[in-house]
């Protein structure tokens, strides 16, 4: 017994997991001929998709996590796997990108928001998987630039607040100035938005017309803020004509299971018969968990205009046909034997290149540590989606290093517990407490933290067999945007902070049922 935990704690014992393989973790294909959404858990916002041939790649936003821009595949829409990271340093904080391809080549064009304000980069590559290109600077400002071709074989980007640009032949520089083409749809005043917000523009070319998905209302707020708007028009430039039918779609009630919903990109399903709509969304009662990846059936009217299909996206739809569904298991736990950066785990904001921060040896993943704690040190995470998981690591600290398992949303708010040569360092909104170190941990420990519905447990064990239970239980609810900003979301982390090295092992990951 110490004043920090209670020693032998049972509390925790592994029959209270479920899932084997993939650990337990949400799957949207069910196995029955229907799919159950998100289509890709966890914070994965602001999808862009890519239809070629039976192939469909998807990219979302990634923020401040390095390496960024993860590629998703897909063959039936529903059951995804990463691919590889596009980006691989940071440059800012990456917003809204829109995967195009162009003349043989890949492209993601994305804002990039840093102290000095706003620009949009690309990046390009002749083949999905890399190697792709160091960023390429257009300096235009404002967001969300979407991909488009004229007739005679012109590029544009359309960005928010309805502005289009005009881009060189290779798509890697502006030719033009920016002109504004679109006011968005005045939508009903009495309406519960965050603000009017006209962006992530994504064109489609259908017939004779281009047609416009624009987002408004706000990406965050009030669960009724966000949704999806048309417009239509026979040339780029316009004029752009709203849909009778706006907003494709909307949340109108906070009853409903997804939040927000908005920001969608138009794509054409497996069969070539039946159309859908990606977008993000806010799980009710689960904002910590960011905006998740959704899939909804929609339907052209007679006149040409697209309606939602009419499914409840909170129920379960059936499974697009034509599709070759390939059930992926994506499990989280990880033995650090193959490299996953990238594909799993990222940097949150480093300073300078991760190249020389990491390495593996002998089935541990090898933190060069850095900064003074979680504030400053740029932490490893992980998304995940499960309303309820557990996650467990060994650690072993040097001298000179601190190093431990956090619940980290941003560098001023987070949660767990880390271990030095003499401490044991209690983490809790973000405020950083030093205890005494137990007489039985040396320099290795083992650290358990259950996240349990938003009810955080932690645990510490010397050799895996006799646990401590942490004194403090924390409720991590409020952990989101619309507490906190920075549109993140709560991950598991790993840190190492100080100077040299903190070496991870027998990461563990399962959903608690």
């Amino acid at each position: 017994m110490n004043s920090f935990g209670t020693a032998g704690d049972p509390s925790s014992p592994s029959g209270s997991l479920c899932g084997t393989g993939s650990e337990g973790q949400r799957k949207a294909d069910r196995g029955n001929g229907c799919y159950l959404n998100p289509i890709v858990s966890g914070d994965r916002p602001d999808p862009s998709i890519l239809k070629l041939g039976d192939d469909y790649y998807l990219v979302h936003s990634t923020f401040e996590s390095v390496p960024g821009l993860l590629i998703w595949h897909s063959k039936d829409l529903v059951n995804w796997e990463p691919v590889c990271p596009a980006l691989w340093r940071h440059v800012g904080s990456v917003y809204a990108p829109d995967l195009v391809f162009h003349d043989g080549r890949f492209y993601i064009y994305f804002p990039a928001v840093g102290r000095d304000g706003i620009t949009n980069m690309v990046v390009y590559a002749d083949e999905i998987d890399g190697p792709w290109s160091d960023p390429v600077d257009l300096r235009i400002g404002r967001i969300d630039p979407g991909h488009a071709v004229s007739p005679d074989g012109r590029r544009f980007l359309f960005m928010s607040d309805g502005f289009l640009v005009p881009l060189a032949d290779d798509g890697l520089s502006v030719t033009g100035p920016a002109e504004k083409v679109y006011s968005g749809w005045k939508y009903p005043e009495h309406w519960v938005v965050e603000t009017f917000a006209l962006e992530g523009p994504k064109i489609t070319c259908r017939g004779d017309r281009y047609y416009m998905l624009v987002a408004q209302g706000g990406t965050a707020g009030p669960p009724t803020s966000h949704m999806v708007v048309m417009a239509r028009s026979k040339a780029i430039q316009g004029p752009w004509k709203n849909s009778p039918h706006n907003p494709v779609v909307r949340t109108s009630s906070a009853s409903e299971k997804w939040w927000s919903r908005g920001h969608g990109t138009l794509v054409e399903g497996p069969d070539r018969k039946q159309w859908y709509l990606v977008y993000h969304g806010y799980e009710n009662g689960y904002l910590s968990l960011g905006r998740q990846t959704l899939l909804e059936p929609v339907k052209w009217t007679p006149d040409g205009w697209l309606k939602s299909a009419g499914y409840d996206v909170g129920a379960s739809i059936p499974m697009p046909a034509g599709g070759s569904a390939v059930q992926h298991a994506w499990p989280l736990s990880d033995d650090f034997r193959t490299n996953r950066i990238g594909t799993q785990w990222t940097f949150y904001q480093p300073t300078s290149g991760i190249e020389q921060r990491y390495r593996f040896e002998e089935g541990a993943l090898v933190l060069k540590a850095f900064g003074s704690s979680p504030k400053d040190c740029s932490p490893l995470t992980m998304i995940c989606g499960d309303h309820g998981y557990e996650v467990e690591v060994d650690v072993e600290v040097d001298e000179k290093s601190t190093g431990g398992l956090l619940l980290f949303y941003s560098p001023r708010l987070f949660t767990g517990l880390g271990f030095s040569e003499d401490a044991l360092v209690e983490y809790w909104r973000g405020d950083v407490t030093e205890h005494r170190k137990p007489e039985s941990i040396e320099r290795r420990v083992a650290i358990r933290i259950r996240n349990d519905r938003h009810i955080v447990t932690i645990w510490y064990s010397a050799d895996r067999e006799r646990w401590t239970k942490h004194s403090n239980q924390y409720d991590v609810s409020g952990y989101h945007h619309n507490t906190a900003g920075g549109f993140l979301s709560l991950r598991p982390a790993l840190f190492a902070s100080g100077s040299g090295q903190v070496r991870f092992r027998k990461f563990r990951y399962c959903a608690v049922c």
